[in-house]
């Protein structure tokens, strides 16, 4: 699968622009704030529904403009798609796939997908539990889009609980009577039967990236691994670790079951603290290289070697299972010694498309010779 053609209007700092597209290596080369970035980030938007540089949509659309466009021809095999995505900051934004009636957002999911490499990646190893989190949930709906609707009722049903158990604390701090809470049995249902849905998907996705993600480190680092991904899961109690190995043991029933039990069990503190003390939004995924925990006890080096690593198990992940993804690599090869960078670039250059940037061209490994764009003054012109 690869991009054809990307067509942007009023995204980021771009009033509009057309950059078309060749399967192999193609790098954007300008300095920095020049807008290079912006156009690897439109093609990741594509495939995720958001950025890899901010929460929000507002700052992807152009200063004094009201909405921003998307537009990419996508080729796979005999197939090719034209998809749009309208980007609408405090109403919804709107999709098109091949100029037809609208559709939902989370209905162009599949169509494009990307692995992206960027400075960024760094937080996957040193950065808090969240990071993680949305790294694993990324690919649980690269893999299968539809999880994108059970993340979206995970996150409606938490907030909706988290509600209820915050009004309750609030009267209890304040002496008043008691709230009626009959309701959160309802809802404890409903957070488990989405949880368990994501818990299972998540535990499936971390014994599969497993081996790949070691292989990739001794590809990166020889000799300094094993690395391991261990999931600890909010429900199995303090301390209790559910090892990558393990994950193919718990069925949905049985996760569902977990969840409830575990919600019966942190009510009470639920209720003075009114917040959600169980479920996948607590959960962790906790990295090891060696015996010990990566984050706190990784090298600068090891560290950007296991992110690497991640990002290329994901790859080989995404391509073995029929729908290789564009590889994106943004200024990532600034941050990267010598060696690294020459046996990452080693690593993707196979790859049916490679899409990277830097600022300036020495920052591009040789073996990634392609189509060059250079970036400048909002406009991008191929050498």
């Amino acid at each position: 699968m690869h991009v054809t053609h990307l067509s942007l209007a009023d995204f980021r700092s771009y009033a509009r622009v057309e950059v078309p597209l060749d399967p192999g290596v193609t790098a954007f080369v300008g300095a920095n704030g020049q807008g290079k970035t912006n156009l690897v980030e439109a093609v990741g938007y594509l495939a995720t529904l958001a950025s890899h540089r901010v929460s929000s949509d507002a700052p992807l659309v152009r200063m004094g403009a009201e909405r921003a466009v998307i537009r990419a021809a996508v080729t796979q095999g005999e197939r090719s798609q034209l998809i749009e995505l309208e980007l609408n900051p405090g109403r919804a934004n709107r999709a098109r796939i091949n100029r037809s009636s609208q559709v939902k957002p989370r209905d162009v999911l599949g169509i494009v997908r990307t692995v992206l490499f960027a400075p960024e990646d760094l937080a996957l190893v040193k950065g808090d539990p969240g990071e993680r989190r949305r790294f694993l949930d990324e690919m649980v709906t690269a893999r299968s889009p539809r999880m994108a609707g059970v993340r979206s009722d995970y996150d409606r049903v938490l907030k909706q609980r988290n509600t209820l158990l915050k009004s309750a604390a609030m009267a209890r701090r304040h002496g008043g009577r008691g709230m009626d809470l009959s309701t959160l049995d309802v809802w404890d249902q409903h957070l488990a039967r989405a949880g368990a849905e994501l818990l299972a998907q998540r535990m499936d996705l971390i014994a599969a990236l497993q081996p790949l993600t070691d292989k990739a480190y001794e590809a990166l680092a020889p000799g300094g691994g094993p690395v391991t991904l261990e999931y600890r899961s909010s429900a199995e109690g303090a301390g209790a670790a559910g090892a990558a190995g393990a994950a193919g043991a718990h069925g949905r029933e049985e996760l569902y079951a977990q969840l409830i039990d575990a919600l019966a069990e942190v009510r009470k503190q639920e209720i003075e603290r009114g917040v959600t003390l169980v479920g996948p939004h607590r959960d962790e995924l906790v990295l090891k290289l060696g015996e010990l925990p990566a984050k706190g006890y990784a090298s600068h080096g090891e560290s950007w070697s296991y992110a690497l690593s991640l990002r290329l198990a994901s790859y080989d992940l995404l391509r073995a299972e029929g729908n290789e993804p564009v590889l994106v690599l943004d200024d990532v090869f600034a941050e990267l010694d010598a060696r690294r960078r020459e046996r990452l670039a080693e690593l993707v250059a196979p790859a049916e498309q490679v899409l990277v940037t830097a600022a300036v061209d020495d920052d591009v490994p040789g073996v990634l010779a392609g189509v060059r764009f250079t970036v400048a003054d909002g406009e991008v012109e191929r050498v």
